[in-house]
């Protein structure tokens, strides 16, 4: 129970620290199946009619990214199922605004934190974590989208003063988390009502991840390549007194690559 307490401390860490006009932190497929009916028998003598044409319906290609640090790159893949959140990443993305910026929050065996605007250019040690485009992105929960090691999250406001949880319009994180346990796994589906399948437990055992931010931030996309990133970035040298800020530098570009 010690360690559930802990996990939910430092969610609430999140909570404070990312985009805010306050001090807010913006801070966590589908098969078509086709039936054919059989058709009636005609006379050899009688001309079929004409079938009409349909279209047939198109899976939407997988956007992805590619997100240049400064200890490595990562290639992220944005769901679909996400598309407020996928269009509004991609919007940024185009326009430059996420290049030169800085992961300005990292906590080892959590996650590592960016998207501040006030980041660029911004002076050794000053805090971050308060900036962003102006507004807001509504929240995309999807119980399929979990906080596994690599999962690509929009940092968001506090509940007491954002109920709807709607995510910061910029600010995002990656998550690193740890192996879990199912009694932790138990716990957080008793206190959140998550009931996990037994291939998600599995991937929380074996692949690791942050569960107890499930459901309460949106969970858009994924590190497809370069996850040994996430671990360089998480392992720096970080300013408790800046906010977890890396002593050095860790800066970002982001790219559409598809």
């Amino acid at each position: 129970m010690k360690s559930v307490y802990l996990y939910f401390l430092v969610a609430g860490v999140l909570l404070s620290s990312a985009c805010s006009s306050s001090r807010k932190t913006t801070t966590n497929n589908g098969v078509i199946q086709e039936t054919v009916q059989a058709k009636p028998k005609t006379p050899v003598y009688e001309e079929e009619p004409a079938k009409p044409k349909t279209k047939t319906p198109t899976k939407s290609k997988t956007r992805m990214l590619l997100i240049e640090t400064s200890l490595g790159n990562m290639k992220v893949e944005l769901f679909n199922e996400t598309p407020q959140h996928r269009d509004n990443f991609i919007k940024l993305a185009k326009e430059g605004f996420f290049d030169d910026l800085l992961f300005h929050r990292v906590i080892r065996n959590f996650m590592i934190q960016g998207g501040d605007p006030n980041s660029r250019d911004a002076a050794v040690g000053q805090p971050l974590g308060t900036g962003g485009p102006g507004y807001t992105v509504p929240a995309e929960f999807n119980k399929d989208f979990l906080h596994l090691k690599g999962a690509l999250s929009a940092a968001r406001q506090g509940d007491q003063v954002n109920p709807q949880k709607a995510s910061s319009g910029s600010q995002f994180y990656i998550v690193q988390g740890k192996l879990e346990s199912d009694e932790m796994l138990n716990q957080i589906q008793r206190q959140k009502g998550i009931e996990y399948s037994t291939e998600q437990r599995e991937a929380y055992k074996t692949i690791g991840g942050t569960p107890f931010l499930d459901m309460d931030y949106t969970v858009f996309g994924r590190v497809v390549e370069g996850l040994e990133v996430i671990d360089k970035i998480a392992a720096v040298q970080t300013d408790r007194r800046a906010g977890d800020r890396p002593v050095e530098n860790v800066t970002m570009k982001v790219k559409v690559i598809r």
